[in-house]
């Protein structure tokens, strides 16, 4: 039985050209003549596409702000990875031994390419009917409401507001520290206002790390509030 059958039944297409799908499936540490970067760039493009129409035609009453929200919510690493997820992808990825023994297969930023490269891959096959098909389904099951407020949470939006609210002032965040390699960095970041740190908290990026501090700010805040 081909190997990557069951990966094929899940995204409910079966490849002609097999070697495509594996080259979609090669991380770059696998030392192959070919890797997947290609396609992943190809795939970012046709899903910006795709999710875009999908969102227009859904949601006929947002105006182009509340969509560009919506799409920017869905297409990036960690939208990816959760479809990524929902597929297993990550046990039909090749990769050194290396990057398997570093948790390479649970890689947000590796899953998310690999992803993005089997969706370009489907595209050079067949084209985007077929893409948008697989994705939207993907969609659907994987987001049970799809919302602006389910989608965009901005948590460092709505604690700024509580803050100047009742204390006429507006949160700093902090870089505590940062570690791992450039290509596993975690970031630690703290939230201060009204004269104390209030929170802090770890992310992938500087970005995720300041949302989720200001999440859990925003909950002891309310409840100081109360």
């Amino acid at each position: 039985m081909n190997e990557l059958e069951p990966l094929e039944r899940r995204l409910d297409y079966t490849f002609k050209d097999k070697k495509l799908l594996i080259e979609a499936l090669t991380h770059k540490s696998y030392r192959q003549p070919y890797n997947n970067e290609r396609l992943e760039f190809l795939g970012d493009a046709v899903l910006d596409l795709v999710v875009g129409e999908y969102l227009f035609t859904r949601f006929q009453k947002h105006d182009e702000g509340k969509l560009s929200k919506m799409r920017a919510s869905l297409v990036n690493e960690e939208a990816f990875t959760k479809l990524a997820n929902a597929m297993e992808l990550g046990s039909y990825i090749y990769l050194s031994n290396a990057e398997e023994n570093n948790k390479g297969r649970t890689k947000p930023s590796l899953l998310s390419n690999a992803f993005e490269a089997v969706m370009g891959a489907i595209y050079l096959e067949v084209g985007l009917e077929t893409v948008a098909k697989i994705t939207v389904k993907l969609l659907d099951e994987n987001y049970e409401e799809l919302t602006l407020d389910s989608l965009f949470k901005d948590y460092k939006t709505s604690l700024q507001e509580l803050t100047q609210a009742h204390f006429g002032m507006t949160p700093e965040y902090q870089l505590m520290h940062s570690r791992g390699p450039d290509h596993l960095k975690e970031f630690e970041i703290s939230v201060k206002f009204n004269g104390k740190i209030y929170a802090c908290a770890k992310g992938k990026s500087k970005k995720s790390a300041q949302q989720e501090a200001a999440h859990i700010a925003l909950e002891i805040l309310k409840k100081e509030l109360l």
